[in-house]
């Protein structure tokens, strides 16, 4: 689903024009990943929002291959037959070798045709086709990794594909294949070993030792160049999968990465520099009017509210209305995407509002599926226990409002003790008493397998951040994706993202973030780092991000307790803004879209392919470089207008636009 803002790409002033667009020469492009059809991480999202894009531009001669999966398809891929005669001649040939090979139509934006290749019925070939691999490339496979064993078969069957098609083909064919990431990567080592003609591009989204280095507490940044890489892998029983990903990079005729960081990642780590680095994009759809995206945040708090109503059952002893709402959210991983240091700041952001006497109150979300056996019992109750007050409160209204109504009737005004009898007042208490509760508001709203080890509880419990009254920060720690058919928080992410108020990612580890990305297209404020693409990406792009909500966490040159204070600086700085500074400020998240748009990051995946095409096949292709093969260019002016924050003021002019001043009213 695109997200929504209020502008079209056109209309952030500065964006450099680009004259990348070049002759295709009927080129055909296959797009292959192991997330085609198949949500697993991050990758499915970046091949899914960026397809309408490259069907518009390559249209007919567009195909993603990937896994077939039963359940995936079944809700998301209309089974067709293939439209392009010799991809219907090479499809009919593999079936009838054995292998399962579907065509049909990925029903998201865009529509592209997908190729879904069912691993599983060629699984007869594994050991054969594991030989080959080690007498061609010297890369063993061993017997327990299913991940690697799937990796093998998904790679030979995509390489037996894309020969089978170039010999089908009446004409000498031009062939590009994008690869993602390690699990897609054999079927390109194997392209360029069997000589096949095809222009291969291959790139990595995240290296595969740089994630288990990192989740291993390793200073990794500052020991780059001092890895070594095959015994670091071998340690930690990859080494295999590392090969897989190195000769994927050093076969490939362009190599890219999505941001900056990870591009200083790869050398290192994979001994190659990439000639590209394809940022991450989304695709943005633009409002009728720009106050529209704030009546949806709005909207969306208040379904949050209602949700902390009951949660906070008994113990509801602050203002709703001076409540602000954080959070974070992705893969659970506690130190890369640093849910560690966003709880120690929390803890001591909880003792400054406390010492300050401050009005306002945090509640800190944090998203992050774990393993669980059921929701919290406590946590029902309380949304249970909410409607049952909402359904006592409105029988009484209805029958106050009927005495109102027949008093006025006969034209005299209502005896105030006559409208509620002792039946009213007898619901009504009942009511009051079934809300009390001795227990404090739990912390979790499921039930965890991994109680006493789970990371996040064992840090809420050494903090102390229990949620208490006395508390002006309190966490829910709901362990699942957020779905609008929830019992509990019947939301969807988006939905929810809009009801926040800040996001907060102090990742240590996170080659691109989608989290920010998506707050930052629907208006809402977050924090990065500059150990992430995105915040690196902000901060070549912006000339003050945080006067646009976009704060950058410095955890590249700062220690881990630095780094904790400056968060907690951030937090309390935000929590000092009045409503009136959060509306100007989303109003400025929200212009920075355009930025995020497909329409202009896909550029660099137009210079990709060019660059890929041009080595494949110089006779056709010629490719001259921009003047910079990085994500940079357009950097965007600090805003003439009120800061956001009070600790800000130094830095910018005393007084807001005359634009956010409309803007504000409107709202």
């Amino acid at each position: 689903m695109p997200l929504s803002r209020s502008l079209s790409v056109t209309s952030l002033s500065g964006l450099d024009d680009w004259d990348e667009e070049f002759d295709q020469e009927n080129a055909v492009l296959f797009e292959i990943a192991w997330e085609v059809a198949n949500k697993v991480g991050g990758i499915y999202t970046v091949i899914q929002t960026k397809a309408r894009l490259t069907v518009e531009e390559w249209g007919e001669r567009y195909f993603l291959i990937g896994p077939y999966f039963e359940h995936n398809v079944r809700t998301q891929v209309e089974l067709i037959e293939p439209t392009n005669p010799a991809l219907r001649r090479t499809i009919d040939k593999m079936n009838t070798q054995g292998c399962k090979v579907y065509f049909g139509r990925w029903l998201i934006e865009g529509g592209p045709y997908v190729v879904l290749i069912d691993v599983g019925q060629t699984a007869w070939a594994l050991e054969r086709w594991k030989s080959e691999l080690w007498d061609g490339c010297g890369i063993g496979v061993p017997w327990f990794d299913r991940d690697a064993n799937d990796a093998v078969l998904f790679g030979f069957l995509t390489a037996w594909l894309l020969g089978e098609y170039a010999a089908q083909c009446d004409e000498p064919p031009r062939l590009l294949a994008h690869f993602h990431e390690w699990l897609a990567g054999l079927g390109l080592v194997l392209c360029r070993k069997r000589r096949l003609p095809v222009a291969t591009i291959f790139t990595t989204h995240a290296t595969l030792l740089g994630r288990y280095l990192c989740a291993g507490n390793v200073d990794f940044y500052n020991n780059l160049n001092t890895f070594n890489v095959d015994r670091e892998a071998g340690d930690r029983q990859i080494y295999h999968r590392y090969c897989m990903e190195r000769a994927a990079v050093h076969c490939a005729h362009v190599f890219t990465t999505v941001s900056q960081i990870t591009a200083v990642e790869a050398e290192s780590l994979l001994r190659r520099k990439p000639d590209v680095v394809t940022p991450n994009g989304l695709n943005v759809r633009k409002f009728s009017a720009m106050h529209e995206f704030q009546n949806l945040h709005a909207k969306s708090k208040a379904r949050i509210q209602e949700f902390i109503r009951g949660h906070f059952y008994g113990h509801l002893d602050f203002n709703l209305d001076k409540t602000l709402f954080l959070f974070i959210a992705g893969r659970y991983e506690f130190s890369n995407k640093g849910a560690d240091i966003f709880l120690e700041a929390l803890a001591r952001l909880n003792y400054l509002l406390r010492v300050n006497h401050s009005e306002v109150t945090v509640v800190a979300f944090f998203i992050m599926p774990a393993r669980t056996n059921n929701f919290n019992v406590e946590t029902l109750k309380g949304q249970a226990v909410r409607k049952q007050l909402w359904d006592t409160a409105n029988t009484v209204k209805e029958k106050f409002g009927k005495k109102l109504y027949e008093s006025l009737l006969v034209g005299q005004l209502p005896d105030a003790s006559q409208m509620l009898d002792r039946e009213d007042v007898t619901m009504m208490k009942r009511a009051i008493f079934g809300a009390q509760r001795q227990s404090q508001p739990p912390v979790c709203t499921h039930n965890m397998l991994d109680d006493p080890t789970d990371p996040i509880l064992t840090a809420i419990r050494r903090i102390g951040l229990f949620n208490h009254s006395s508390d002006r920060v309190k966490v829910i720690f709901h362990p699942e994706f957020l779905s609008s058919t929830s019992p509990l928080l019947p939301m969807d992410y988006e939905e929810f993202v809009r009801g926040c108020h800040l996001g907060v990612f102090p990742s240590y580890y996170e080659p691109w973030g989608y989290t920010p990305a998506e707050c930052t297209v629907m208006g809402i404020p977050s924090i990065s780092t500059n150990l992430s693409g995105f915040g690196c990406f902000m901060e070549e792009h912006i000339a003050d991000p945080s006067a646009y909500g976009i704060y950058i966490l410095d955890r590249r040159y700062r220690g881990v307790d630095e780094s904790c204070n400056q968060l907690t600086s951030f937090l309390f700085s935000f929590c000092q803004q009045s409503r009136r500074q959060r509306i100007i400020q989303r109003n400025r998240t929200e212009r920075l879209s355009d930025l995020l748009d497909w329409r202009y990051l896909g550029r660099y995946y137009i210079s990709a392919r060019h660059m890929a095409l041009s080595k494949a096949f110089p006779e056709t292709y010629s490719y001259e470089p921009q003047e910079s093969a990085t994500a940079q260019g357009f950097r965007y002016p600090r805003p003439a207008s009120v800061p956001p924050s009070p600790s800000l003021s130094r830095h910018s002019s005393p007084h807001h636009s005359e634009t956010e001043e409309e803007e504000e009213e409107e709202v």
